[in-house]
């Protein structure tokens, strides 16, 4: 898989992330917290129809909860409720280190990235805080 922090698509979801906006009239608005390092994001989804139109996320925190936000953000949109609810639990499980199938490590396109992070547990709730959330929200 090669360094986390050297891929570059990582690099740009955390210092560039496409998803980190306020959104206008969102149907959906869960916050989460991580507080064992203070990191705190808001996610906002728009869903019509049982559809997840649109992902966003406000917040601050290090790099890896800002790019698993961002990320996560990008994999869900279009999404069906139900599928958001099993990418999420996919990624969970990924991250505590349980092995998946490659045809879920596809599915999980670059979540499948910080797949690494689970040989790293003081990082492990730093990359989990988004999809949490998004559990919270979607009472997965």
């Amino acid at each position: 898989m090669g360094n986390l922090y050297s891929s570059a698509s990582f690099m740009e979801h955390s210092s560039h992330p496409d998803y980190k906006y306020e959104m206008d009239a969102p149907t959906h608005t869960h916050d989460g917290i991580n507080p064992s390092c203070g990191d705190e994001l808001t996610l906002t989804l728009r869903v019509e129809d049982n559809v997840i139109e649109e992902a966003a996320f406000t917040g601050h925190g290090c790099a890896i909860s800002q790019a698993s936000a961002d990320i996560m953000a990008d994999l869900i949109t279009g999404e069906t409720v139900e599928e958001a609810r099993r990418l999420s639990g996919l990624f969970l499980a990924m991250i505590r280190g349980e092995e998946l199938s490659e045809e879920d490590y596809e599915d999980l396109d670059e979540a499948a990235q910080l797949r690494d992070i689970s040989h790293m547990p003081a990082r492990v709730k730093c990359a989990e805080l988004a999809w949490r959330t998004l559990d919270g929200m979607l009472g997965a």
